[in-house]
Protein backbone atom coordinates (compact mmCIF):
# COMPACT_ATOMS: atom_id res chain seq x y z
CA UNK A 1 0.00 0.00 0.00
CA UNK A 2 2.62 2.19 0.81
CA UNK A 3 4.05 1.56 -2.75
CA UNK A 4 0.74 2.08 -4.45
CA UNK A 5 0.37 5.62 -2.59
CA UNK A 6 3.55 6.68 -3.26
CA UNK A 7 2.85 5.96 -6.95
CA UNK A 8 -0.27 7.64 -6.94
CA UNK A 9 1.33 10.96 -4.79
CA UNK A 10 4.35 10.65 -7.25
CA UNK A 11 6.06 14.30 -7.75
CA UNK A 12 9.45 14.01 -8.28
CA UNK A 13 10.93 10.54 -8.85
CA UNK A 14 11.67 10.00 -11.99
CA UNK A 15 12.56 5.72 -11.33
CA UNK A 16 10.83 2.80 -9.83
CA UNK A 17 13.67 3.14 -7.33
CA UNK A 18 13.05 7.07 -6.73
CA UNK A 19 9.77 6.52 -5.52
CA UNK A 20 11.36 4.89 -2.03
CA UNK A 21 12.14 8.66 -1.92
CA UNK A 22 8.29 9.80 -2.01
CA UNK A 23 6.71 11.27 1.24
CA UNK A 24 4.31 8.50 1.02
CA UNK A 25 7.10 5.46 1.22
CA UNK A 26 8.29 5.42 4.48
CA UNK A 27 9.86 2.51 3.95
CA UNK A 28 13.60 2.00 2.77
CA UNK A 29 14.18 1.39 -0.86
CA UNK A 30 14.67 -2.47 -0.37
CA UNK A 31 10.89 -2.55 0.86
CA UNK A 32 10.31 -1.62 -2.66
CA UNK A 33 11.48 -4.38 -4.68
CA UNK A 34 10.20 -6.91 -1.69
CA UNK A 35 6.63 -5.05 -2.39
CA UNK A 36 6.50 -6.16 -5.94
CA UNK A 37 7.85 -9.29 -5.69
CA UNK A 38 5.18 -10.72 -3.21
CA UNK A 39 2.59 -8.49 -4.84
CA UNK A 40 0.14 -11.09 -5.82
CA UNK A 41 1.93 -14.21 -3.34
CA UNK A 42 -1.51 -15.71 -1.36
CA UNK A 43 -0.84 -14.89 2.55
CA UNK A 44 -2.39 -18.86 2.73
CA UNK A 45 0.64 -21.25 1.42
CA UNK A 46 -1.83 -23.42 0.87
CA UNK A 47 -3.20 -21.28 -2.01
CA UNK A 48 -1.61 -21.16 -5.58
CA UNK A 49 -0.22 -18.14 -7.33
CA UNK A 50 -3.16 -15.60 -8.29
CA UNK A 51 -2.34 -14.52 -11.87
CA UNK A 52 -1.63 -10.28 -11.05
CA UNK A 53 -4.62 -9.93 -13.75
CA UNK A 54 -6.79 -11.70 -11.54
CA UNK A 55 -5.94 -10.36 -8.92
CA UNK A 56 -6.63 -6.81 -10.25
CA UNK A 57 -10.25 -7.66 -11.57
CA UNK A 58 -10.61 -9.39 -8.19
CA UNK A 59 -9.37 -5.66 -6.41
CA UNK A 60 -12.32 -3.54 -8.96
CA UNK A 61 -15.01 -6.01 -7.67
CA UNK A 62 -14.79 -4.96 -4.30
CA UNK A 63 -15.22 -1.16 -5.96
CA UNK A 64 -18.54 -1.76 -7.65
CA UNK A 65 -20.56 0.91 -4.95
CA UNK A 66 -18.31 3.24 -7.13
CA UNK A 67 -19.89 2.89 -10.48
CA UNK A 68 -22.11 4.89 -11.70
CA UNK A 69 -24.72 3.49 -13.98
CA UNK A 70 -24.87 5.56 -17.48
CA UNK A 71 -27.56 7.76 -17.68
CA UNK A 72 -27.17 9.01 -20.99
CA UNK A 73 -27.12 5.70 -22.83
CA UNK A 74 -28.47 2.80 -21.77
CA UNK A 75 -25.46 0.39 -21.52
CA UNK A 76 -22.04 0.01 -19.82
CA UNK A 77 -19.35 1.26 -22.40
CA UNK A 78 -16.16 0.00 -22.07
CA UNK A 79 -12.67 -0.56 -24.48
CA UNK A 80 -9.77 -2.93 -25.01
CA UNK A 81 -6.56 -2.11 -26.57
CA UNK A 82 -2.60 -3.26 -26.42
CA UNK A 83 -0.12 -1.14 -26.16
CA UNK A 84 4.26 -1.54 -26.26
CA UNK A 85 6.46 -2.33 -23.13
CA UNK A 86 9.90 -1.55 -24.74
CA UNK A 87 13.14 -3.52 -23.10
CA UNK A 88 15.56 -3.18 -26.14
CA UNK A 89 18.53 -3.75 -23.59
CA UNK A 90 17.07 -6.30 -21.27
CA UNK A 91 19.22 -8.95 -23.02
CA UNK A 92 18.25 -11.79 -19.97
CA UNK A 93 14.44 -10.70 -20.12
CA UNK A 94 12.45 -13.85 -21.70
CA UNK A 95 10.08 -13.76 -24.31
CA UNK A 96 10.79 -10.41 -25.69
CA UNK A 97 9.69 -9.85 -29.23
CA UNK A 98 9.03 -7.52 -32.10
CA UNK A 99 6.18 -4.94 -30.88
CA UNK A 100 4.77 -2.09 -32.89
CA UNK A 101 5.67 0.96 -31.73
CA UNK A 102 5.63 4.60 -33.48
CA UNK A 103 8.56 5.89 -34.21
CA UNK A 104 8.32 9.17 -36.45
CA UNK A 105 12.11 9.10 -37.58
CA UNK A 106 11.81 9.19 -41.75
CA UNK A 107 12.81 5.67 -43.20
CA UNK A 108 12.25 3.55 -39.84
CA UNK A 109 9.96 0.94 -39.52
CA UNK A 110 7.10 1.65 -36.73
CA UNK A 111 8.57 -1.33 -34.33
CA UNK A 112 10.67 -2.15 -31.23
CA UNK A 113 11.96 -4.77 -28.90
CA UNK A 114 9.68 -5.59 -25.78
CA UNK A 115 6.50 -6.69 -24.40
CA UNK A 116 2.96 -5.92 -25.07
CA UNK A 117 0.26 -5.50 -22.69
CA UNK A 118 -3.38 -5.93 -23.28
CA UNK A 119 -5.56 -3.56 -20.60
CA UNK A 120 -9.51 -3.60 -20.65
CA UNK A 121 -11.08 -0.68 -19.08
CA UNK A 122 -14.11 0.80 -17.95
CA UNK A 123 -15.13 4.05 -19.66
CA UNK A 124 -17.23 6.12 -17.39
CA UNK A 125 -20.34 8.72 -18.77
CA UNK A 126 -18.49 12.23 -19.16
CA UNK A 127 -19.27 15.09 -20.63
CA UNK A 128 -17.97 17.05 -23.76
CA UNK A 129 -14.28 18.68 -23.13
CA UNK A 130 -14.30 16.78 -19.04
CA UNK A 131 -11.05 14.52 -18.49
CA UNK A 132 -10.60 11.21 -20.38
CA UNK A 133 -11.29 9.12 -17.15
CA UNK A 134 -11.13 5.39 -17.58
CA UNK A 135 -10.93 1.90 -14.84
CA UNK A 136 -8.70 -0.49 -15.60
CA UNK A 137 -10.38 -4.04 -15.44
CA UNK A 138 -8.11 -6.29 -16.28
CA UNK A 139 -4.13 -6.16 -17.77
CA UNK A 140 -2.61 -9.06 -18.96
CA UNK A 141 1.29 -9.22 -20.97
CA UNK A 142 0.71 -10.74 -24.47
CA UNK A 143 3.32 -13.62 -24.80
CA UNK A 144 5.02 -14.83 -28.14
CA UNK A 145 2.81 -17.69 -28.37
CA UNK A 146 -0.48 -15.72 -28.30
CA UNK A 147 -2.06 -12.53 -30.31
CA UNK A 148 -3.52 -9.78 -29.43
CA UNK A 149 -6.65 -10.97 -30.14
CA UNK A 150 -6.60 -14.41 -28.38
CA UNK A 151 -5.50 -12.05 -24.93
CA UNK A 152 -8.22 -9.63 -25.64
CA UNK A 153 -11.01 -12.89 -26.31
CA UNK A 154 -9.66 -14.20 -22.28
CA UNK A 155 -10.10 -10.88 -20.86
CA UNK A 156 -13.49 -10.22 -22.16
CA UNK A 157 -14.89 -13.64 -21.16
CA UNK A 158 -13.54 -13.23 -17.64
CA UNK A 159 -15.25 -9.90 -17.25
CA UNK A 160 -18.22 -11.19 -19.00
CA UNK A 161 -18.35 -14.41 -16.91
CA UNK A 162 -17.65 -12.72 -13.59
CA UNK A 163 -20.39 -12.84 -11.27
CA UNK A 164 -19.62 -10.34 -8.65
CA UNK A 165 -20.07 -7.57 -11.90
CA UNK A 166 -22.78 -6.48 -13.52
CA UNK A 167 -21.26 -6.08 -16.81
CA UNK A 168 -22.61 -9.85 -18.09
CA UNK A 169 -25.74 -9.19 -16.88
CA UNK A 170 -26.76 -5.89 -18.47
CA UNK A 171 -26.44 -4.47 -21.74
CA UNK A 172 -22.43 -3.65 -22.10
CA UNK A 173 -21.10 -2.36 -25.03
CA UNK A 174 -17.09 -2.74 -26.47
CA UNK A 175 -15.60 -0.62 -28.25
CA UNK A 176 -12.22 -1.62 -30.04
CA UNK A 177 -9.62 -0.85 -33.19
CA UNK A 178 -9.43 -2.10 -36.26
CA UNK A 179 -6.82 -4.93 -34.82
CA UNK A 180 -9.88 -6.67 -33.52
CA UNK A 181 -12.24 -6.99 -36.00
CA UNK A 182 -11.55 -10.74 -37.08
CA UNK A 183 -13.06 -13.50 -36.62
CA UNK A 184 -10.81 -15.15 -33.81
CA UNK A 185 -12.09 -12.34 -31.26
CA UNK A 186 -15.49 -11.52 -32.61
CA UNK A 187 -16.50 -15.05 -32.69
CA UNK A 188 -15.14 -15.80 -29.00
CA UNK A 189 -17.41 -13.07 -27.68
CA UNK A 190 -20.20 -12.95 -29.70
CA UNK A 191 -21.96 -15.37 -28.07
CA UNK A 192 -22.76 -13.76 -24.87
CA UNK A 193 -26.91 -12.39 -25.43
CA UNK A 194 -26.10 -9.02 -23.38
CA UNK A 195 -22.58 -7.97 -25.36
CA UNK A 196 -22.50 -6.24 -28.31
CA UNK A 197 -19.15 -5.26 -29.65
CA UNK A 198 -18.24 -1.53 -31.73
CA UNK A 199 -15.06 -2.31 -33.68
CA UNK A 200 -13.65 -0.35 -36.06
CA UNK A 201 -13.11 -1.92 -39.74
CA UNK A 202 -10.41 -1.83 -42.47
CA UNK A 203 -11.76 0.40 -45.27
CA UNK A 204 -10.70 -2.87 -47.88
CA UNK A 205 -12.99 -5.51 -45.96
CA UNK A 206 -15.57 -7.53 -47.90
CA UNK A 207 -18.50 -8.32 -46.15
CA UNK A 208 -21.92 -9.97 -47.25
CA UNK A 209 -25.82 -9.98 -47.06
CA UNK A 210 -27.70 -12.61 -45.75
CA UNK A 211 -28.19 -15.46 -48.85
CA UNK A 212 -32.01 -15.37 -49.20
CA UNK A 213 -33.98 -18.61 -48.62
CA UNK A 214 -35.11 -20.11 -52.40
CA UNK A 215 -39.17 -20.43 -52.49
CA UNK A 216 -38.40 -24.12 -54.15
CA UNK A 217 -37.11 -26.58 -52.63
CA UNK A 218 -33.31 -27.34 -54.52
CA UNK A 219 -34.00 -31.15 -56.20
CA UNK A 220 -30.00 -31.86 -54.90
CA UNK A 221 -30.21 -31.27 -51.22
CA UNK A 222 -26.76 -29.83 -50.06
CA UNK A 223 -25.87 -27.46 -47.32
CA UNK A 224 -27.59 -24.20 -47.49
CA UNK A 225 -26.23 -20.94 -48.91
CA UNK A 226 -25.01 -18.53 -46.21
CA UNK A 227 -23.74 -15.93 -47.66
CA UNK A 228 -25.60 -13.71 -50.41
CA UNK A 229 -24.36 -11.12 -52.65
CA UNK A 230 -20.90 -9.10 -51.58
CA UNK A 231 -20.49 -5.72 -49.70
CA UNK A 232 -17.22 -4.39 -50.78
CA UNK A 233 -16.22 -1.06 -48.97
CA UNK A 234 -14.41 0.12 -51.40
CA UNK A 235 -17.01 -0.62 -54.24
CA UNK A 236 -20.02 2.00 -53.65
CA UNK A 237 -21.94 -0.09 -56.21
CA UNK A 238 -21.84 -3.31 -54.24
CA UNK A 239 -23.49 -1.32 -51.18
CA UNK A 240 -27.72 -1.09 -51.39
CA UNK A 241 -30.10 0.83 -49.80
CA UNK A 242 -29.48 1.88 -46.20
CA UNK A 243 -31.92 1.56 -43.47
CA UNK A 244 -31.16 4.75 -41.79
CA UNK A 245 -29.48 8.19 -42.73
CA UNK A 246 -28.83 10.33 -39.74
CA UNK A 247 -26.73 13.83 -39.46
CA UNK A 248 -25.21 15.34 -35.73
CA UNK A 249 -23.55 18.08 -35.31
CA UNK A 250 -19.73 18.01 -33.28
CA UNK A 251 -17.47 20.32 -31.94
CA UNK A 252 -13.67 19.88 -31.54
CA UNK A 253 -12.15 20.53 -28.44
CA UNK A 254 -10.68 24.29 -29.88
CA UNK A 255 -14.56 24.89 -31.11
CA UNK A 256 -14.47 24.00 -34.58
CA UNK A 257 -17.97 23.27 -35.55
CA UNK A 258 -18.16 20.51 -37.64
CA UNK A 259 -21.32 17.50 -39.12
CA UNK A 260 -21.13 14.49 -39.00
CA UNK A 261 -23.41 12.50 -41.56
CA UNK A 262 -23.70 8.24 -40.58
CA UNK A 263 -25.43 5.68 -42.71
CA UNK A 264 -26.41 2.05 -41.59
CA UNK A 265 -26.75 -1.18 -43.23
CA UNK A 266 -28.32 -4.12 -41.34
CA UNK A 267 -27.70 -7.57 -40.77
CA UNK A 268 -24.55 -8.79 -42.80
CA UNK A 269 -22.14 -11.24 -42.68
CA UNK A 270 -18.49 -11.74 -42.46
CA UNK A 271 -16.39 -14.97 -43.54
CA UNK A 272 -15.42 -16.88 -40.60
CA UNK A 273 -12.57 -19.83 -40.47
CA UNK A 274 -12.92 -23.84 -39.91
CA UNK A 275 -13.61 -23.88 -36.26
CA UNK A 276 -15.60 -20.08 -36.35
CA UNK A 277 -18.58 -20.10 -38.02
CA UNK A 278 -19.16 -16.53 -38.44
CA UNK A 279 -22.52 -16.97 -39.91
CA UNK A 280 -23.87 -17.18 -36.59
CA UNK A 281 -23.07 -13.70 -35.92
CA UNK A 282 -24.83 -10.96 -38.21
CA UNK A 283 -23.82 -7.64 -37.19
CA UNK A 284 -24.68 -4.36 -38.34
CA UNK A 285 -22.45 -1.74 -40.50
CA UNK A 286 -21.82 2.03 -40.02
CA UNK A 287 -20.43 4.31 -42.00
CA UNK A 288 -19.01 7.79 -40.71
CA UNK A 289 -18.08 10.59 -42.45
CA UNK A 290 -17.10 14.08 -41.16
CA UNK A 291 -17.50 17.65 -42.79
CA UNK A 292 -16.94 21.47 -41.73
CA UNK A 293 -20.16 24.29 -42.18
CA UNK A 294 -19.22 24.43 -45.81
CA UNK A 295 -19.96 20.74 -46.75
CA UNK A 296 -16.13 20.18 -47.23
CA UNK A 297 -14.64 16.22 -46.23
CA UNK A 298 -12.54 16.87 -42.85
CA UNK A 299 -11.24 13.45 -43.87
CA UNK A 300 -11.27 12.06 -46.82
CA UNK A 301 -11.37 8.79 -45.65
CA UNK A 302 -14.90 6.80 -44.40
CA UNK A 303 -14.81 5.45 -40.95
CA UNK A 304 -16.72 2.19 -40.75
CA UNK A 305 -18.01 0.78 -37.43
CA UNK A 306 -19.09 -3.16 -37.14
CA UNK A 307 -21.97 -3.40 -34.23
CA UNK A 308 -22.18 -7.10 -33.91
CA UNK A 309 -24.27 -8.72 -30.73
CA UNK A 310 -27.66 -10.35 -30.17
CA UNK A 311 -28.81 -7.04 -28.70
CA UNK A 312 -27.29 -4.55 -31.42
CA UNK A 313 -30.67 -3.43 -32.00
CA UNK A 314 -31.05 -1.20 -29.21
CA UNK A 315 -27.99 0.54 -29.67
CA UNK A 316 -28.53 3.39 -32.27
CA UNK A 317 -26.38 4.61 -35.29
CA UNK A 318 -25.28 7.94 -32.84
CA UNK A 319 -24.90 6.09 -29.88
CA UNK A 320 -22.40 3.34 -31.32
CA UNK A 321 -20.16 6.43 -33.29
CA UNK A 322 -20.04 8.33 -29.83
CA UNK A 323 -19.14 4.91 -27.73
CA UNK A 324 -16.31 4.28 -30.62
CA UNK A 325 -14.92 7.98 -30.32
CA UNK A 326 -14.88 6.91 -26.69
CA UNK A 327 -12.24 4.81 -26.98
CA UNK A 328 -9.46 7.03 -27.78
CA UNK A 329 -9.82 7.90 -23.59
CA UNK A 330 -7.64 4.61 -23.47
CA UNK A 331 -5.31 6.41 -25.07
CA UNK A 332 -4.52 8.65 -22.80
CA UNK A 333 -4.37 6.27 -20.00
CA UNK A 334 -0.82 4.88 -21.94
CA UNK A 335 0.36 8.00 -21.91
CA UNK A 336 -0.20 9.28 -18.58
CA UNK A 337 0.87 5.81 -16.96
CA UNK A 338 3.62 5.96 -18.80
CA UNK A 339 4.85 9.57 -18.09
CA UNK A 340 3.16 9.76 -14.86
CA UNK A 341 3.42 6.34 -13.35
CA UNK A 342 6.47 4.96 -14.62
CA UNK A 343 4.36 1.81 -16.33
CA UNK A 344 7.23 1.03 -18.22
CA UNK A 345 10.38 2.09 -16.48
CA UNK A 346 10.29 -0.90 -14.19
CA UNK A 347 13.76 -1.82 -15.40
CA UNK A 348 13.92 -6.06 -13.89
CA UNK A 349 15.21 -9.13 -15.55
CA UNK A 350 12.17 -11.28 -13.88
CA UNK A 351 8.79 -11.81 -15.62
CA UNK A 352 6.72 -12.21 -13.44
CA UNK A 353 7.83 -8.89 -11.74
CA UNK A 354 7.19 -6.84 -14.37
CA UNK A 355 3.31 -7.86 -14.70
CA UNK A 356 3.28 -7.35 -11.39
CA UNK A 357 4.51 -3.81 -11.87
CA UNK A 358 1.90 -3.29 -14.76
CA UNK A 359 -1.25 -4.12 -12.72
CA UNK A 360 0.02 -2.12 -9.71
CA UNK A 361 0.32 0.55 -11.81
CA UNK A 362 -3.11 0.11 -12.62
CA UNK A 363 -4.42 -0.14 -9.08
CA UNK A 364 -2.70 3.21 -8.90
CA UNK A 365 -5.03 4.51 -11.35
CA UNK A 366 -7.84 3.30 -9.57
CA UNK A 367 -6.88 5.53 -6.70
CA UNK A 368 -6.66 8.55 -8.19
CA UNK A 369 -9.92 7.69 -10.23
CA UNK A 370 -11.70 7.47 -7.20
CA UNK A 371 -10.27 10.45 -4.77
CA UNK A 372 -10.97 13.05 -8.05
CA UNK A 373 -13.81 14.17 -6.82
CA UNK A 374 -11.77 15.10 -3.30
CA UNK A 375 -9.30 16.78 -5.03
CA UNK A 376 -8.55 20.70 -4.68
CA UNK A 377 -7.04 22.25 -7.43
CA UNK A 378 -3.40 24.01 -7.44
CA UNK A 379 -2.68 25.39 -10.57
CA UNK A 380 0.46 26.55 -10.77
CA UNK A 381 1.27 30.01 -11.12
CA UNK A 382 0.77 29.91 -15.22
CA UNK A 383 -1.67 27.55 -15.13
CA UNK A 384 -4.31 29.34 -13.04
CA UNK A 385 -5.65 30.65 -16.20
CA UNK A 386 -6.79 27.97 -18.04
CA UNK A 387 -10.23 26.90 -18.20
CA UNK A 388 -9.62 23.81 -16.67
CA UNK A 389 -8.98 25.28 -13.46
CA UNK A 390 -11.17 28.89 -14.04
CA UNK A 391 -14.64 26.44 -14.80
CA UNK A 392 -15.60 23.69 -12.01
CA UNK A 393 -15.29 20.60 -13.87
CA UNK A 394 -13.93 17.12 -12.69
CA UNK A 395 -9.85 17.55 -12.44
CA UNK A 396 -7.73 15.50 -14.48
CA UNK A 397 -5.65 12.86 -13.21
CA UNK A 398 -2.49 14.85 -13.78
CA UNK A 399 -4.33 17.35 -11.48
CA UNK A 400 -5.48 14.34 -8.59
CA UNK A 401 -2.06 12.88 -8.65
CA UNK A 402 -0.31 16.41 -7.48
CA UNK A 403 -3.11 16.56 -4.23
CA UNK A 404 -3.11 12.93 -3.67
CA UNK A 405 -1.01 13.35 -1.12
CA UNK A 406 -2.95 15.47 1.23
CA UNK A 407 -6.01 13.58 0.13
CA UNK A 408 -4.22 10.48 1.63
CA UNK A 409 -3.13 11.79 4.81
CA UNK A 410 -6.61 12.69 6.25
CA UNK A 411 -7.90 9.06 5.26
CA UNK A 412 -4.23 7.41 6.16
CA UNK A 413 -3.37 4.46 4.45
CA UNK A 414 -4.08 0.59 5.41
CA UNK A 415 -0.86 -0.16 5.44
CA UNK A 416 0.75 -2.13 8.45
CA UNK A 417 3.62 0.46 10.41
CA UNK A 418 7.02 -0.43 9.90
CA UNK A 419 8.85 -2.57 12.17
CA UNK A 420 12.88 -2.22 12.81
CA UNK A 421 14.64 -5.58 12.07
CA UNK A 422 18.62 -5.95 13.02
CA UNK A 423 21.10 -6.08 10.42
CA UNK A 424 20.43 -8.86 7.36
CA UNK A 425 23.14 -11.55 7.56
CA UNK A 426 23.97 -10.99 3.72
CA UNK A 427 24.62 -13.86 1.85
CA UNK A 428 27.10 -16.57 2.87
CA UNK A 429 30.63 -17.07 2.45
CA UNK A 430 31.99 -18.31 -0.30
CA UNK A 431 28.85 -18.13 -2.27
CA UNK A 432 29.35 -17.07 -5.86
CA UNK A 433 26.11 -16.12 -8.41
CA UNK A 434 25.63 -17.45 -11.47
CA UNK A 435 25.15 -15.34 -14.47
CA UNK A 436 21.80 -14.79 -15.67
CA UNK A 437 21.03 -16.58 -19.02
CA UNK A 438 20.75 -13.93 -22.32
CA UNK A 439 17.55 -14.81 -23.61
CA UNK A 440 16.64 -14.94 -27.24
CA UNK A 441 14.50 -12.37 -28.95
CA UNK A 442 11.25 -13.90 -30.33
CA UNK A 443 10.54 -13.17 -34.01
CA UNK A 444 6.93 -13.84 -34.62
CA UNK A 445 5.89 -15.74 -37.89
CA UNK A 446 3.59 -17.97 -39.65
CA UNK A 447 6.18 -20.72 -40.23
CA UNK A 448 8.28 -22.09 -36.66
CA UNK A 449 9.70 -19.32 -34.19
CA UNK A 450 12.94 -17.93 -35.57
CA UNK A 451 15.18 -16.83 -32.89
CA UNK A 452 17.92 -14.55 -33.07
CA UNK A 453 20.29 -14.26 -29.76
CA UNK A 454 21.51 -10.27 -28.95
CA UNK A 455 24.40 -9.51 -27.97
Amino acid sequence: MNLIDSLSGRQNAQSVAELSLEPLFDRKYSSLYKAISSAFVPENKGRSRQGASEKVLEQVKSLLPAFVKPSKHPFWLTAIDATPALRPYSNCLADRSITYYPNPAPGNKPIGVGHSYSVLALLPERETHAPPWVVPLSCQRITTQQSANEVAAKQMTALLSEPGLPFGIELTVNAADSGYSKAPYLGAVGGFPNHVEVVRSAKNRRFFQVAATPEVHPVHVGRPKKFGVVFDLKDETTWGETVEETEMDWQTASGRPLKIKLQRWNTLLMRGKKNIPMHEHPFDLIRARVFDLSGKLVFARSMWLIVMGNRRAEISTVAAYEAYRQRYDLEHFFRFGKNKLLMDSFQTPTLEHEENWWCLACLAYVQLWLAAHLCCPLPKPWERYLPEFKEHRLPSPSQVQRDYGRIIRQFGTPACPRKPRGNSPGRPKGASQCKRKREPIVFKRSKPSKVVTSG
